[in-house]
């Protein structure tokens, strides 16, 4: 494993200002040592040969069952404002929502 991804207490400090999370000395060592373990498994994985390995956009061979999304044709202004209670030119005229 490498260690060129230990990280420091004071890149832990610098997150808990960008995050805004305050951390005890004792939180920051943990994350210290949970992060550097993260980015060691990362290190492992990079490790990994995948030049034979087919590009998929899932890890099994599952297709859409949905359909393709075309566009057809639809109600007109007129039929809808036709149900609506209140109108307003073209539009459908509700209460306020936000005050």
């Amino acid at each position: 494993m490498s260690e060129g991804h230990k990280i420091t207490v004071e890149e832990i400090k610098h997150l808990s200002v960008l995050t805004r999370i305050h951390m005890s000395d004792e939180e920051i060592e943990l994350m210290r040592d949970q992060m550097s373990d993260i980015l060691q498994n990362i290190d492992i994985l990079n490790q990994i040969d995948t030049e034979e390995i087919e590009i998929t956009a899932h890890s099994s061979n599952v297709e859409s069952v949905m359909r393709e999304d075309v566009s057809g044709d639809s109600i007109t202004i007129e039929d809808a404002l036709l149900n609506a209670p209140n109108t307003e030119k073209d539009f459908i005229r509700i209460r306020a929502v936000l005050e």
